[in-house]
C-alpha cells in the first residue's frame, strides 16, 4: 500500500471522502505553514492568523464532499483561507488596518540572516521588514491579498488567478497597483526618518 506522503493531494481528498480521515491528516501537514504564512500575512497578528488556518481546515474538512477537482487542492485552500481572513476583518473593524504589533517582529526572523552577519546588519534587515510588513498592512485587503500571494507565498500568477478566480490581467495590474503604492508608501518613510 502507497503511503499518505507519496499520495497527490488530489488523491489524499478521494481518500478523505471514503472514509479515510487520515487522508486529511497529511492534506493539513502538507499544507499547514503555508496556509498559516498566508493569513498571518493577510491578518497581520499570529493569534487571529491561527485561527483563520484553523477554520481553513474545518471548512475544507467539511466540504470535503464538494471538492469537484475542477482547480488544484492548493488553490482550494487558499481560497478557504482568503475567505477566512476576509470575514475574521469584518468581524474586527475596530482595530485600524496599519497597525502590526510586536508579533509581526517575532515572526520576522522567519527570514533569517546568513551566518556571519554583523549584528548591525541584522538590526536594519529586521527593522527593514518590519516596515515592510506595516505597509502591506496598510494596502486594501484586494491589493494586499495578490501581495501576500505573490511577494511571500511566491505563487505564480496563474496559481492566484486560479485561486482568486479573476482574470490574469486583474491579478497583474492589483499587483502592480500594490507594489507603486508601496513605494510610495515606504518613499515616505524613508523620508521621514531621515
Amino acid at each position: 500500500m502507497i503511503k499518505y506522503s507519496e499520495r497527490t493531494d488530489e488523491e489524499l481528498v478521494s481518500l478523505a471522502v471514503a472514509s479515510e480521515p487520515d487522508a486529511f491528516g497529511e492534506i493539513v501537514r502538507r499544507w499547514d505553514r503555508r496556509i498559516f504564512a498566508l493569513c498571518f500575512g493577510m491578518l497581520g497578528r499570529e493569534d487571529e492568523a491561527r485561527d483563520a488556518a484553523q477554520e481553513t481546515f474545518i471548512a475544507a474538512y467539511r466540504s470535503l464532499k464538494l471538492f469537484r477537482g475542477e482547480a488544484r487542492v492548493s488553490s482550494w485552500l487558499h481560497r478557504i483561507a482568503i475567505n477566512k481572513c476576509l470575514s475574521s476583518k469584518r468581524r474586527d473593524r475596530s482595530r485600524p488596518e496599519e497597525v502590526l504589533d510586536e508579533e509581526s517582529s517575532e515572526y520576522a526572523r522567519v527570514f533569517a540572516a546568513p551566518a556571519g552577519s554583523s549584528p548591525a546588519t541584522v538590526i536594519e534587515k529586521d527593522e527593514r521588514l518590519i516596515l515592510v510588513r506595516q505597509a502591506v498592512g496598510t494596502l486594501p485587503s484586494e491589493l494586499r491579498q495578490i501581495v501576500v500571494m505573490k511577494e511571500f507565498e511566491e505563487m505564480t500568477f496563474q496559481e492566484i488567478s486560479d485561486t482568486l478566480e479573476m482574470p490574469l490581467s486583474t491579478v497583474k495590474s492589483r499587483l502592480y497597483t500594490a507594489l507603486k503604492q508601496l513605494r510610495s508608501k515606504l518613499e515616505n518613510v524613508a523620508i521621514e526618518v531621515a
